[in-house]
């Protein structure tokens, strides 16, 4: 497998998983404004959408779309289960936290990385969505250790991408105090460690 990614960007979580399932994978970082690969390639002509992640598997097979990707692999390597049941009500649960993470904590970060959109408006409309979001976590991490109970599954790997980007956004991440918690938490996880260093990132 190779996985095309961009540095920090949401692929960080799928390679988060690899390392998890310690997967065998090679990795290609992308360029999102030149859409060229480090190999000089047209991005275009790997994944016609342009974004990163997309992972190549063996033969000419391309999956895009982060939560696929990361569902995916759950279902490929991980005999256990333990990123993802095989079966039952507790799969789907996760599944719906992968998609919340997706559509309203990634996607609501979204704007403030549109240079097209005037601060006035990411401040007055843009950020109060996304407070109440973190909001809406920080009741649910009051009482869990992880996202979804007591075990790192696959939207811990997401959310942490998505809340490492807040400082960044000016975001007051420690405003939530059992959001913090949990970012420090995770951040210790090994296999979170080990992707953060390779992509030397802090």
């Amino acid at each position: 497998m190779k996985l095309y990614y961009s540095k920090g960007a949401c692929s960080l979580a799928v390679r988060i998983v690899i390392n998890e399932l310690n997967v065998p994978c090679e990795y290609e970082a992308v360029n999102l404004k030149t859409h060229l690969t480090e190999s000089n390639i047209d991005f275009y002509s790997i994944n016609p959408k342009g974004a990163v992640p997309a992972l190549a598997l063996d033969g000419s097979d391309i999956l895009t779309e982060n939560n696929v990707i990361q569902q995916y692999l759950a279902d490929s390597y991980d005999k256990s289960g333990q990123l993802l049941p095989k079966s039952g009500t507790e799969r789907y649960q996760i599944l719906a936290w992968m998609n919340y993470v997706s559509t309203e904590m990634h996607k609501g970060c979204s704007p403030f990385f549109n240079s097209n959109i005037p601060d006035e408006l990411k401040e007055s409309v843009f950020k109060p969505m996304l407070l109440k979001k973190l909001a809406y976590l920080d009741r649910i991490l009051a009482k869990n250790t992880y996202l979804t109970g007591e075990q790192f599954r696959l939207p811990d790997a997401y959310l942490f991408v998505v809340l490492r980007w807040l400082p960044s956004l000016k975001i007051n991440r420690s405003e939530f105090t059992h959001v913090e918690a949990y970012f420090e938490r995770v951040k210790k996880h090994p296999a979170i460690v080990k992707s953060l260093e390779q992509e030397a990132l802090s």
